[in-house]
């Protein structure tokens, strides 16, 4: 295809066709995904290609990290710092955005027995770092479920535990913060099986990006299809779970327990 043949589809200039392909001019990653629908390019290919644009457009403060980081967590944390509203459901451990430094470092030391403290602090100052994103001047919308499991699973002293207990009911109270619970008694429910994160951007040529991970490694999902299966069982899981008021009521109850 000729650059005027693409640019005729794009409903734009063969010249701004031109300097995109020759790296003189940056590209959103919604245009990414038009060029490619264009190019007869899907699957996990497009959506690799995708990442890549969002990651290409801006090094973010992140990258100062990339010595305890992963190519898929930069890519994480690069979607989290430019999303409009993130929904997340998690079944085992209280999310990276909502967990306190002595927990956090508690995770880490489960997760790796073995890892070198230093790398350990400095994975710890990160997780610190993100949480900037929730008190920021144009904070994201952030709505998490949490399985009852995640409160209920001690993770270091009992005294680690309540202070991360009362410092999710701190950030629920953040207007931009809406935390619930899925109860034991909720049965079995649509999210069973591993935690998901959703993230959708101010750009409406940004396509919603489902991300997910497991023993064997990440995931990211940018088809319509995964997505809006993605968001149904999200939608499934908060109309199971306690309102926010009744769940803000459970944390606190298993906080006094401790």
């Amino acid at each position: 295809m000729t650059c005027e043949e693409v640019a005729r589809q794009l409903e734009c200039t063969a010249s701004r066709i031109s300097k995109i392909e020759g790296g003189r001019l940056g590209i959103r990653p919604g245009d990414v995904r038009e060029l490619l629908d264009i190019y007869k390019i899907s699957g996990a290919e497009a959506d690799r290609l995708v990442l890549l644009a969002r990651e290409a457009r801006k090094r973010g403060w992140w990258h100062v990290y990339n010595d305890v980081t992963s190519d898929a967590f930069r890519t994480f944390v690069g979607l989290e710092t430019e999303a409009s509203s993130i929904t997340s459901y998690e079944a085992h451990y209280i999310p990276g955005l909502l967990q306190t430094e002595d927990y956090a470092r508690e995770l880490f030391l489960a997760a790796r027995p073995t890892l070198d403290p230093e790398r350990v602090a400095r994975r710890t100052e990160l997780r610190m770092a993100r949480q900037q994103l929730l008190t920021q001047a144009s904070p994201p919308d952030l709505w998490v479920v949490l399985d009852e499991a995640v409160l209920r699973r001690r993770t270091g002293r009992p005294d680690v535990m309540r202070a991360q207990l009362e410092h999710l009911l701190l950030s629920g109270d953040l207007p931009n913060v809406t935390i619930q619970v899925v109860t034991f008694e909720a049965g079995f429910h649509y999210g069973m099986g591993s935690g998901f994160t959703i993230f959708q951007f101010p750009d409406p040529l940004d396509e919603s990006v489902a991300y997910t991970e497991n023993i064997a490694g990440a995931m990211f999902m940018e088809d319509k299809a995964e997505i809006s299966r993605y968001s149904m069982a999200f939608n499934h899981l908060r109309s199971a779970a306690l309102s926010d008021s009744r769940s803000k009521q459970l944390v606190s109850d298993v906080a006094r327990s401790l």
